[in-house]
């Protein structure tokens, strides 16, 4: 067994749309390998700055992921040893890593462990109210922010209320009360 711990540059695309790590990244590993039968098991840790954005408010933000992973890198010749001791009947096919020239790439192993680890929907705090659904201000700058809803089925009479409080006509159907006159005379 060995225990390692390097620090390196994150790969491009480690991440999701609204959330991952940026390329270029230090990436920090802890690492431990052990020697069984079929090849190296590899258990580690990963340490990784995030950055992304809230999907409520659109906020930036910037955290630090800690993901674990375990993966088994075998040896060439162990494949053709595992499947002759395998059922005939065993038809699942699993992706195995094999070491080449006594290295294993860890790429595709801390891709996975990353981007499983990261949340599905970051948010800047538990509490983010988000933005207004009708004009898009940031909720969390002022809390007492509000439109007032007008029922569509009564916007009609809206106009109606106004007319009445600016000292419009009283009549009800908006009629000019010198036409009923004339229709009298």
């Amino acid at each position: 067994m060995k225990r390692l711990s390097r620090s390196v540059d994150a790969p491009a695309d480690l991440g999701v749309e609204v959330i991952g790590v940026p390329a270029g990244a230090t990436l920090k590993l802890d690492l431990r390998l052990e020697s069984v039968m079929e090849g190296v098991l590899v258990t580690g840790t990963v340490r990784a700055p995030l950055a992304g954005e809230c999907v409520r408010c659109l906020e930036p933000l910037e955290r630090e992921l800690d993901a674990d992973f375990q993966e088994m890198f075998s040896y060439p010749d162990a494949d053709s040893r595992i499947r002759e001791a395998a059922e005939p009947d065993d038809d699942a096919e699993e992706e195995t890593l094999h070491l080449e020239d006594g290295l294993f790439d860890l790429e595709p192993v801390l891709r996975d462990a990353v981007v499983l680890a990261l949340p599905l929907q970051p948010v800047c705090r538990e509490d983010c109210p988000g933005l207004c659904s009708q004009c898009g201000a940031r909720l969390a700058d002022d809390p007492d922010h509000h439109h007032e809803a007008v029922d569509i089925r009564w916007a009609a009479l809206q106009g109606l209320a106004d007319t009445t409080r600016t000292g419009g006509t009283d009549n009800v159907n908006g009629a000019d009360s010198g036409a009923d006159e004339k229709q009298e005379k």
